[in-house]
Protein backbone atom coordinates (compact mmCIF):
# COMPACT_ATOMS: atom_id res chain seq x y z
CA UNK A 1 0.00 0.00 0.00
CA UNK A 2 1.30 3.54 -0.77
CA UNK A 3 2.14 5.77 1.75
CA UNK A 4 0.11 8.60 1.42
CA UNK A 5 -2.58 6.29 1.98
CA UNK A 6 -1.23 5.72 5.27
CA UNK A 7 -0.60 9.71 5.84
CA UNK A 8 -3.81 10.16 5.06
CA UNK A 9 -5.70 7.95 6.76
CA UNK A 10 -3.51 6.43 9.51
CA UNK A 11 -2.31 2.88 9.86
CA UNK A 12 -5.76 1.34 10.78
CA UNK A 13 -6.37 1.61 7.09
CA UNK A 14 -4.30 -1.66 7.05
CA UNK A 15 -6.81 -3.58 8.24
CA UNK A 16 -9.10 -3.00 5.44
CA UNK A 17 -5.91 -4.83 2.82
CA UNK A 18 -6.61 -2.44 -0.01
CA UNK A 19 -4.59 -3.28 -2.59
CA UNK A 20 -3.04 -1.21 -5.24
CA UNK A 21 -3.58 -0.56 -8.68
CA UNK A 22 -0.68 -2.83 -9.69
CA UNK A 23 -1.75 -5.52 -6.96
CA UNK A 24 -4.89 -5.70 -8.58
CA UNK A 25 -3.78 -5.91 -12.28
CA UNK A 26 -0.77 -8.66 -10.99
CA UNK A 27 -3.77 -10.36 -9.04
CA UNK A 28 -5.84 -10.75 -12.61
CA UNK A 29 -2.40 -12.11 -14.38
CA UNK A 30 -2.00 -15.11 -11.63
CA UNK A 31 -5.63 -15.75 -11.81
CA UNK A 32 -5.71 -16.06 -15.04
CA UNK A 33 -2.27 -18.66 -15.06
CA UNK A 34 -4.11 -20.21 -12.17
CA UNK A 35 -6.96 -20.96 -14.16
CA UNK A 36 -4.97 -22.32 -17.31
CA UNK A 37 -2.88 -24.60 -15.12
CA UNK A 38 -6.47 -25.90 -13.85
CA UNK A 39 -7.54 -26.16 -17.12
CA UNK A 40 -4.95 -28.14 -17.85
CA UNK A 41 -5.28 -30.86 -15.40
CA UNK A 42 -8.82 -31.20 -16.39
CA UNK A 43 -8.00 -31.46 -19.90
CA UNK A 44 -5.42 -34.01 -19.15
CA UNK A 45 -7.84 -36.29 -16.65
CA UNK A 46 -10.71 -35.94 -18.93
CA UNK A 47 -8.03 -37.26 -21.90
CA UNK A 48 -7.09 -40.31 -19.93
CA UNK A 49 -10.85 -41.39 -18.73
CA UNK A 50 -11.89 -41.11 -22.74
CA UNK A 51 -9.06 -43.49 -23.31
CA UNK A 52 -9.64 -46.03 -20.86
CA UNK A 53 -13.25 -46.55 -21.87
CA UNK A 54 -12.21 -49.59 -23.68
CA UNK A 55 -13.92 -51.10 -26.98
CA UNK A 56 -16.68 -52.19 -28.09
CA UNK A 57 -17.44 -54.36 -31.26
CA UNK A 58 -18.37 -52.87 -34.84
CA UNK A 59 -21.57 -55.17 -36.04
CA UNK A 60 -21.01 -55.85 -39.44
CA UNK A 61 -17.30 -55.23 -39.34
CA UNK A 62 -16.13 -53.39 -42.37
CA UNK A 63 -13.07 -52.87 -44.13
CA UNK A 64 -10.90 -50.16 -44.95
CA UNK A 65 -7.99 -50.90 -47.58
CA UNK A 66 -5.30 -53.36 -46.74
CA UNK A 67 -2.71 -54.25 -44.12
CA UNK A 68 0.74 -55.93 -45.12
CA UNK A 69 3.16 -57.59 -42.60
CA UNK A 70 5.69 -60.43 -42.07
CA UNK A 71 4.93 -63.95 -41.32
CA UNK A 72 7.26 -66.91 -41.39
CA UNK A 73 8.09 -68.54 -44.99
CA UNK A 74 6.13 -71.77 -45.50
CA UNK A 75 8.93 -74.41 -45.08
CA UNK A 76 10.24 -72.51 -41.76
CA UNK A 77 6.63 -72.06 -40.28
CA UNK A 78 6.71 -76.52 -40.39
CA UNK A 79 10.33 -77.06 -38.77
CA UNK A 80 11.05 -77.13 -35.64
CA UNK A 81 12.18 -73.76 -34.81
CA UNK A 82 8.84 -72.50 -35.66
CA UNK A 83 8.39 -71.18 -32.38
CA UNK A 84 11.64 -69.66 -31.88
CA UNK A 85 11.82 -67.22 -35.17
CA UNK A 86 7.95 -66.68 -34.03
CA UNK A 87 8.99 -65.06 -30.81
CA UNK A 88 11.71 -62.98 -32.76
CA UNK A 89 8.98 -61.87 -35.68
CA UNK A 90 6.71 -60.81 -32.88
CA UNK A 91 9.15 -57.88 -31.49
CA UNK A 92 10.82 -56.49 -35.10
CA UNK A 93 7.74 -57.14 -37.07
CA UNK A 94 6.39 -53.92 -38.91
CA UNK A 95 2.56 -53.22 -40.68
CA UNK A 96 1.66 -51.05 -43.64
CA UNK A 97 -1.63 -49.95 -44.55
CA UNK A 98 -2.58 -48.94 -48.46
CA UNK A 99 -5.89 -48.58 -50.05
CA UNK A 100 -4.66 -51.05 -52.72
CA UNK A 101 -4.01 -53.92 -52.76
CA UNK A 102 -0.72 -54.11 -54.73
CA UNK A 103 0.98 -51.33 -52.55
CA UNK A 104 1.58 -49.55 -55.53
CA UNK A 105 2.90 -45.69 -55.85
CA UNK A 106 3.10 -43.39 -58.64
CA UNK A 107 6.69 -42.03 -59.25
CA UNK A 108 7.91 -40.53 -61.85
CA UNK A 109 10.72 -41.64 -63.90
CA UNK A 110 12.28 -40.20 -66.89
CA UNK A 111 9.65 -37.94 -67.75
CA UNK A 112 7.05 -41.08 -67.06
CA UNK A 113 4.79 -42.06 -64.83
CA UNK A 114 4.69 -45.41 -63.28
CA UNK A 115 3.93 -47.58 -60.28
CA UNK A 116 6.51 -49.04 -58.08
CA UNK A 117 6.02 -51.22 -55.13
CA UNK A 118 6.43 -49.50 -51.90
CA UNK A 119 9.48 -50.95 -50.34
CA UNK A 120 9.21 -52.39 -46.47
CA UNK A 121 11.93 -53.68 -44.07
CA UNK A 122 11.75 -55.93 -40.80
CA UNK A 123 12.31 -53.30 -37.73
CA UNK A 124 16.18 -52.26 -36.92
CA UNK A 125 15.54 -51.40 -33.44
CA UNK A 126 18.44 -48.81 -31.90
CA UNK A 127 20.26 -49.67 -28.86
CA UNK A 128 17.92 -48.41 -25.99
CA UNK A 129 15.29 -50.22 -28.24
CA UNK A 130 16.73 -53.30 -28.35
CA UNK A 131 17.33 -53.33 -24.48
CA UNK A 132 13.74 -52.52 -23.91
CA UNK A 133 12.65 -55.46 -26.29
CA UNK A 134 14.35 -58.18 -23.87
CA UNK A 135 15.84 -60.75 -26.23
CA UNK A 136 17.39 -63.84 -25.18
CA UNK A 137 21.00 -64.49 -24.98
CA UNK A 138 19.97 -67.12 -28.32
CA UNK A 139 17.47 -64.49 -30.06
CA UNK A 140 20.55 -61.97 -29.73
CA UNK A 141 23.07 -63.77 -31.87
CA UNK A 142 20.93 -63.66 -34.65
CA UNK A 143 21.29 -59.58 -34.63
CA UNK A 144 24.52 -57.58 -35.55
CA UNK A 145 25.23 -53.84 -34.81
CA UNK A 146 25.20 -51.58 -37.28
CA UNK A 147 26.40 -47.73 -37.33
CA UNK A 148 25.16 -44.90 -38.82
CA UNK A 149 24.47 -41.11 -38.59
CA UNK A 150 21.34 -39.45 -37.66
CA UNK A 151 19.62 -35.96 -38.58
CA UNK A 152 22.10 -34.83 -35.23
CA UNK A 153 24.88 -35.37 -37.30
CA UNK A 154 25.63 -38.45 -34.54
CA UNK A 155 27.17 -41.53 -34.66
CA UNK A 156 23.67 -44.37 -33.35
CA UNK A 157 23.75 -48.02 -33.20
CA UNK A 158 21.18 -49.94 -34.81
CA UNK A 159 20.68 -53.89 -34.91
CA UNK A 160 19.78 -55.84 -37.68
CA UNK A 161 18.63 -59.21 -37.91
CA UNK A 162 21.21 -61.42 -39.92
CA UNK A 163 18.62 -63.65 -41.84
CA UNK A 164 15.62 -61.76 -43.08
CA UNK A 165 15.01 -64.37 -45.91
CA UNK A 166 13.16 -66.49 -43.11
CA UNK A 167 10.17 -64.06 -43.45
CA UNK A 168 7.98 -62.71 -46.17
CA UNK A 169 5.41 -60.58 -46.79
CA UNK A 170 1.61 -61.34 -46.17
CA UNK A 171 -1.22 -59.11 -47.40
CA UNK A 172 -4.38 -59.04 -45.88
CA UNK A 173 -7.91 -57.29 -45.38
CA UNK A 174 -7.77 -54.88 -43.01
CA UNK A 175 -11.42 -55.95 -41.29
CA UNK A 176 -12.19 -53.38 -38.25
CA UNK A 177 -14.49 -54.77 -35.53
CA UNK A 178 -14.12 -52.91 -32.98
CA UNK A 179 -14.05 -48.93 -32.02
CA UNK A 180 -13.47 -46.91 -29.44
CA UNK A 181 -16.90 -46.50 -26.71
CA UNK A 182 -17.45 -42.48 -26.84
CA UNK A 183 -18.51 -40.86 -23.75
CA UNK A 184 -20.67 -37.54 -25.10
CA UNK A 185 -20.55 -35.49 -21.41
CA UNK A 186 -16.71 -35.95 -21.87
CA UNK A 187 -16.25 -35.05 -25.64
CA UNK A 188 -18.19 -31.78 -24.43
CA UNK A 189 -16.15 -30.87 -21.67
CA UNK A 190 -13.28 -30.93 -23.91
CA UNK A 191 -14.43 -29.92 -26.62
CA UNK A 192 -15.69 -26.57 -24.35
CA UNK A 193 -11.50 -26.04 -22.83
CA UNK A 194 -10.41 -26.34 -26.37
CA UNK A 195 -12.78 -23.41 -28.01
CA UNK A 196 -12.30 -21.39 -25.39
CA UNK A 197 -8.00 -21.74 -25.21
CA UNK A 198 -8.05 -21.52 -29.25
CA UNK A 199 -10.64 -18.26 -29.54
CA UNK A 200 -8.89 -16.41 -26.67
CA UNK A 201 -5.25 -17.80 -28.03
CA UNK A 202 -4.11 -19.02 -24.81
CA UNK A 203 -2.29 -21.71 -25.85
CA UNK A 204 0.75 -20.57 -26.26
CA UNK A 205 0.62 -18.53 -22.33
CA UNK A 206 -0.50 -22.08 -21.26
CA UNK A 207 2.61 -23.95 -22.36
CA UNK A 208 5.20 -21.05 -21.31
CA UNK A 209 3.58 -21.67 -17.69
CA UNK A 210 3.64 -25.52 -17.89
CA UNK A 211 6.95 -25.93 -19.99
CA UNK A 212 8.56 -22.68 -19.45
CA UNK A 213 9.05 -22.07 -23.33
CA UNK A 214 6.09 -21.69 -26.14
CA UNK A 215 7.03 -23.98 -28.71
CA UNK A 216 9.36 -27.00 -28.81
CA UNK A 217 12.54 -26.40 -30.58
CA UNK A 218 14.59 -29.48 -31.48
CA UNK A 219 17.94 -28.63 -30.37
CA UNK A 220 20.78 -29.18 -33.65
CA UNK A 221 24.49 -29.59 -32.99
CA UNK A 222 26.45 -27.69 -36.04
CA UNK A 223 29.89 -27.92 -36.48
CA UNK A 224 32.16 -25.02 -34.69
CA UNK A 225 33.72 -22.43 -37.37
CA UNK A 226 37.62 -23.12 -36.57
CA UNK A 227 38.17 -19.42 -38.06
CA UNK A 228 36.07 -16.51 -36.45
CA UNK A 229 35.24 -13.43 -38.28
CA UNK A 230 38.62 -10.77 -37.41
CA UNK A 231 36.42 -7.75 -37.51
CA UNK A 232 34.06 -8.96 -35.03
CA UNK A 233 34.33 -6.80 -31.93
CA UNK A 234 37.34 -4.60 -32.87
CA UNK A 235 37.69 -0.51 -33.59
CA UNK A 236 38.32 1.47 -36.60
CA UNK A 237 41.86 1.29 -35.75
CA UNK A 238 42.14 -2.49 -34.98
CA UNK A 239 40.42 -3.05 -38.09
CA UNK A 240 43.15 -0.67 -40.13
CA UNK A 241 45.86 -2.56 -38.28
CA UNK A 242 44.72 -5.69 -39.20
CA UNK A 243 44.87 -4.89 -42.80
CA UNK A 244 48.02 -3.70 -42.99
CA UNK A 245 49.66 -6.52 -41.41
CA UNK A 246 48.14 -8.99 -43.31
CA UNK A 247 49.94 -7.31 -46.58
CA UNK A 248 53.08 -7.70 -44.04
CA UNK A 249 54.31 -11.34 -43.31
CA UNK A 250 56.52 -9.94 -40.21
CA UNK A 251 53.18 -8.48 -39.05
CA UNK A 252 51.33 -11.91 -38.85
CA UNK A 253 52.89 -12.86 -35.56
CA UNK A 254 51.06 -9.64 -33.98
CA UNK A 255 47.79 -10.63 -34.10
CA UNK A 256 47.21 -13.07 -31.86
CA UNK A 257 43.80 -13.77 -33.12
CA UNK A 258 41.33 -13.25 -35.74
CA UNK A 259 44.60 -13.29 -38.74
CA UNK A 260 43.34 -15.58 -42.05
CA UNK A 261 46.65 -16.67 -43.46
CA UNK A 262 47.17 -15.63 -47.04
CA UNK A 263 47.07 -18.62 -50.02
CA UNK A 264 50.44 -18.69 -50.14
CA UNK A 265 51.15 -18.90 -46.50
CA UNK A 266 48.60 -21.89 -45.98
CA UNK A 267 49.81 -23.87 -48.72
CA UNK A 268 53.60 -22.75 -47.50
CA UNK A 269 52.66 -24.02 -44.10
CA UNK A 270 50.61 -27.58 -44.94
CA UNK A 271 54.28 -28.31 -46.75
CA UNK A 272 56.17 -27.94 -43.84
CA UNK A 273 53.82 -29.96 -41.86
CA UNK A 274 53.41 -33.10 -44.14
CA UNK A 275 56.76 -32.88 -45.67
CA UNK A 276 55.18 -32.90 -49.28
CA UNK A 277 54.99 -30.48 -51.82
CA UNK A 278 51.56 -29.23 -52.39
CA UNK A 279 50.82 -27.49 -55.50
CA UNK A 280 49.22 -24.14 -55.79
CA UNK A 281 45.53 -24.71 -57.08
Amino acid sequence: MDSKIIEQYGEEILCYRLRTARQKRRMQYEGLDKQLIQLHKEESCLGEQQKNLGWEPLVPPVQKGWVRSFVLREDIAKSKYADFFEEILKKINTCQYDWRKDFKRKKRKRGRKIYVVKQQAILQPYEWHFVKLNFTEAEKSFFFPVYEMNQKRQLVKRYVFKEPWRFVLKIKPNIIDKVRKKDTVIESRLSEIEDYLKKNDLRKRQGKILRGFVQYRAWVEFEKYDEVFKYKNKSLIQILDIIKNETSPEGASYLNDGYRPSKQEYIARKNKQHGTAMEDP
